[in-house]
């Protein structure tokens, strides 16, 4: 049997090695922003939305997308460190208070609208939609239960907020897989990946959030 000592490192390297990795991605995230600074419509993803982006909403909708998401996923690397929330509790408010902010009145929304117009037919819209709704319900609630301080479902919906953040990096680490593995037309794997950049996520942060569950519960009876 494994020393806590042990389990700790273990644990801490496993820690470690998680924020490295969003660290990393986020910084690729941050590369794909820049592209769109000045505003540009003949770059990158959007070369194939010409017909979408002469609109003027979806202009707005998705400029306004790019720029605050990636506020959102800067802020979510803040959020769920313990030093943070413990050494600097009011810098954990008010970064907390802007990420539902930004989710609720800009990013959520643009992506709402964004969704609607998504490339891959109605499979596609449907689960960008619904990725934008639930990442709308998934904030709205975790700062419903931290305003009535069940820290607790705070602490899961807003694991299950960031997991949908998240989906802006494996959504395209999803589509780099399966275009490097199989032999797919293009817009196949783009359906694809626009479920499983999100379901895949939330899958695996619900399987985190029923086994901290469980071994509280069974910490709880052992004591």
């Amino acid at each position: 049997m494994a020393s806590p000592g042990i389990a700790i490192n273990r644990k801490l390297f496993f820690q470690v090695i998680c924020y490295l990795a969003l660290i990393w991605f986020s910084w690729l995230m941050l590369l794909i922003t820049i592209q769109y600074i000045p505003a540009n419509s003949d770059v990158a993803f959007l070369r194939i939305k010409q017909d979408e982006i002469k609109q003027l909403h979806y202009q707005v909708a998705f400029f306004t997308h790019v720029y605050t998401c990636i506020f959102v996923l800067l802020i979510g690397l803040f959020q769920f460190s313990h030093y943070v929330r413990t050494h600097f509790s009011r810098i954990h408010r008010t970064l907390g208070k802007a990420y539902v902010s930004l989710v609720l009145l800009l990013a959520g929304p643009t992506g709402l609208i964004m969704g609607y117009y998504a490339n891959g037919g109605l499979i596609s819209q449907i689960a960008f939609c619904l990725l934008a709704v639930l990442w709308m319900v998934f904030t709205y609630k975790a700062f419903v239960f931290a305003r009535e301080g069940n820290w607790m479902q705070h602490r899961n919906f807003m694991y299950r907020s960031y997991a949908l953040t998240l989906s802006a990096i494996s959504l395209r680490l999803f589509k780099w897989i399966i275009a490097t593995v199989f032999e797919l037309p293009p817009m196949d794997i783009y359906v694809i990946v626009a479920w499983a950049g999100w379901v895949v996520n939330l899958a695996v942060i619900e399987a985190i959030i029923h086994v901290r569950g469980t071994s509280r519960n069974l910490q709880t009876i052992g004591t």
